[in-house]
């Protein structure tokens, strides 16, 4: 275990948070809300210190870090990250328990837009620029953002891929072009593009624009922290029709972008998991409004929630403009199976991902083949490739761990006495990083009402949900944290 490269990560980690508030701490005191900016100016001194022993203990690292440690390192760096990055939160007594501003702050970061909060509006901008930004900063990943930024040299380049790795949503991720720096840029810069458009679309609805930087946060890290009570409700149709186009955008494999521009069509349909990711959309959205159609004055009206509500839920955004929790157990049934699936892998969305649903329906029948011609080698195909074993294996171990999560997560947050659909919606949607369930956690719920021990077991299924579980159960391996091997 390479310790003192692992502490050099995080303190640079760290540094980068620091920087990253100095935006809100400006934004409080030009409304005047000093409380505010000074708990932000103490945040960011108690971080200084943090970082800066962590450096002086870990400034002569060695370049080398394997798997394993890869997998410590950026589960430590979310944790550390979010443990500071509550700090504004607790000091400005704007959410006075410390337990609450950590599940909002992880919350955030993992882009689950899970909220404790009674009265959103009544956080002062500041705090809910951070709020927001943590969404836009924990989307694409806190270390991908590192990879691009921070100068590397070759002897970087080796062990950034196991960052990557551990840190990226999927069940493989690999380097779109061969440099694993370019990678990390490529990937920011068409994140930062995407935001880009849907903020200039927004505030070409007449948003306002620091509504229209809120909400785009939440839209690209499919976040869906409002900064109203309503959500998107009080909006514009046109503004919620922005809304659902994009959410849909950030829930894409970034991938496919990177094959639009590179002029790879063919490639780009042969990608199975996007046809599926859409086509899950669509059924969805058919489905569900002829189910609700009743509910709707108009078949227009009916359509555009539905389809708002679909794209929110399936690229575990969260924003809302209706209430779901209404609606009709069938279209119910349909919100929590989507809820499971998620959008693609290497997006910003969550969930357990399409490519792996696709993996795992076709292992199921492959192993039904093997049964029916023992004889006969058969392999998986995806995309008109062959799958490594490996992936496969991966994936199958990723829904062990997954049920078992959910499983042991239902049962200790049921302690707290609240109802079957409560619990069980509460654990998929921090889980699956969506933010709101049903029932209390409904659209028009929050986390609230649980007790401190359920929401320290629901923030580790946040960060076990956007870590994609393995980065987080290796540190409770003894072995993971032994000083020899990878």
């Amino acid at each position: 275990m390479n310790y003192k490269l692992i502490g050099k990560i995080i303190s640079e980690i760290l540094f980068g948070e620091i920087i990253f508030m100095i935006p809100a701490m400006i934004l409080c005191f030009a409304d005047g809300r000093h409380e505010a900016g000074a708990a932000f100016i103490i945040s960011m001194s108690v971080i200084v210190v943090i970082s800066g022993v962590i450096y002086l203990l870990s400034r002569n690292a060695k370049n080398s870090l394997g798997a394993k440690d890869g997998f410590v390192c950026v589960g430590l760096a979310w944790i550390i990250l979010s443990l500071t990055g509550c700090l504004p939160f607790f000091i400005s007594g704007e959410i006075p328990s410390y337990i609450d501003a950590l599940f909002e702050t992880v919350s955030g970061f993992t882009t689950t837009g899970a909220s404790i909060l009674t009265d959103i509006e009544s956080l002062s901008r500041g705090m809910l620029y951070w709020r927001s930004f943590s969404h836009w900063l924990g989307g694409m990943g806190v270390l991908v953002f590192l990879l691009a930024i921070v100068p590397l040299s070759k002897k970087d380049s080796g062990y950034m891929l196991h960052l990557l790795r551990s840190e990226s949503p999927g069940p493989d991720v690999g380097k779109i072009v061969p440099k694993m720096k370019h990678t990390a840029m490529i990937l920011y810069l068409m994140y930062f593009a995407l935001t880009a458009a849907d903020f200039i679309f927004l505030v070409l609805g007449r948003m306002p624009v620091f509504d229209a930087i809120c909400t785009a946060f939440g839209t690209a890290g499919t976040g869906g922290f409002g900064i109203r009570s309503d959500s998107i409700a009080g909006y514009s149709p046109y503004i919620q029709i922005v809304c659902t186009v994009f959410m849909l955008l950030f829930g894409v494999n970034f991938n496919c972008y990177y094959l639009i521009v590179s002029g790879q069509f063919k490639n780009l349909l042969k990608n199975e998991e996007l046809r599926l990711y859409f086509g899950i959309f669509f059924g969805a959205v058919i489905l569900i409004t002829v189910n609700t159609i009743g509910y709707f004055p108009t078949i227009g009206e009916a359509i555009r929630h539905v389809s708002f509500q679909v794209s929110s839920i399936m690229t575990t955004t969260g924003f809302c403009t209706v209430d779901f929790d209404l609606w009709p157990s069938f279209s119910k049934s349909i919100i929590v199976c989507l809820m499971v699936i998620g959008a693609s892998a290497g997006s910003t969305g969550g969930g357990f991902k399409c490519s792996r649903m696709l993996l795992l329906v076709k292992s199921l029948r492959r192993s039904i083949r093997r049964m029916l011609h023992p004889q006969k080698i058969q392999s998986i195909r995806a995309d008109g490739q062959s799958v490594d074993e490996k992936i496969v294996e991966n994936a199958n171990n990723y829904l062990i761990a997954y049920v078992f999560i959910i499983i042991v997560s239902y049962l200790l947050i049921s302690i707290d006495g609240f109802s079957s659909t409560t619990n069980f919606t509460a654990v998929l949607s921090c889980l699956n990083n969506i933010g709101p369930g049903l029932d209390t956690v409904g659209p028009v719920g929050n986390f609230s009402g649980f007790g401190p021990i359920s929401k320290i077991i629901l923030i580790f299924d946040m960060l076990a949900g956007r870590l994609e579980i393995f980065p987080i159960l290796v540190l409770f391996s003894t072995s993971a944290w032994s000083r020899t091997g990878k």
